[in-house]
C-alpha cells in the first residue's frame, strides 16, 4: 500500500470531487459516480455516491463491477457512512472507498479501520494532523475491516 504522504504535495486537494488522501496502489477513479438507485439499475456504472439513508446493501450484487465508492459525510456527526463502509468490506468489496464531505482530521483513523482508503474533505485536513492521528493507536481491542490483530490475539499468541 502507498503511502499518501509519499505523493507530492501539489498533487493533494480538497473538496467531494478531488482526494487529499489516498491510501491505494493503483490509478484513481476518474469515472463520475451515480447514485445507488442508478448504479443497481445501469449495468456498467463503475462508482457509485452513498448518501446519509442510502442503503449500502443495495451494491452487494454489483460489487464485482464497481471500482469506486464515494460515502458522503454531510456532517461529521453523521455516523452512518461507517457502517456503509463496513458492510461493503466485509461483504468483498475490494475498490476504492472514498470517505467525502464534512471529513475531520480526528475521524481518519477510525475511517481507515471501517475500510476507507481515500479521503475527500470539504475542508483540507492538516497533514501533521492526520499522520498523528493514524499514529496514535499502535494496538486495538476489536475487528475491523483493516484486519489489525487485536489485543487478545495478541497476547494468546505471546504465550504460544
Amino acid at each position: 500500500m502507498t503511502n499518501a504522504f509519499d505523493s507530492e504535495a501539489g498533487s493533494l486537494g480538497s473538496g467531494p470531487d478531488q482526494v487529499q488522501f489516498r491510501f491505494r496502489d493503483d490509478e484513481p477513479v476518474g469515472d463520475a459516480t451515480v447514485t445507488v438507485d442508478a448504479a443497481v439499475e445501469q449495468p456498467d456504472a463503475a462508482a457509485v455516491r452513498i448518501e446519509p439513508g442510502d442503503d449500502a446493501r443495495d451494491l452487494l450484487p454489483h460489487l464485482d463491477r464497481l471500482s469506486l465508492v464515494e460515502i458522503n459525510f454531510p456532517s461529521f456527526a453523521d455516523g452512518r457512512g461507517y457502517s456503509a463502509a463496513r458492510i461493503l468490506r466485509e461483504s468483498g468489496y475490494t475498490g476504492e472507498l472514498r470517505a467525502v464531505g464534512d471529513v475531520l482530521v480526528d475521524q481518519v483513523a477510525h475511517m481507515r479501520r471501517c475500510g476507507f482508503d481515500a479521503f475527500a474533505p470539504d475542508v483540507p485536513m492538516n497533514e501533521d494532523g492526520v499522520k498523528r492521528a493514524l499514529g496514535l493507536f499502535e494496538n486495538v481491542y476489536q475487528q475491523a475491516a483493516d484486519h489489525r490483530h487485536t489485543i487478545p490475539e495478541l497476547r494468546h499468541w505471546s504465550k504460544v
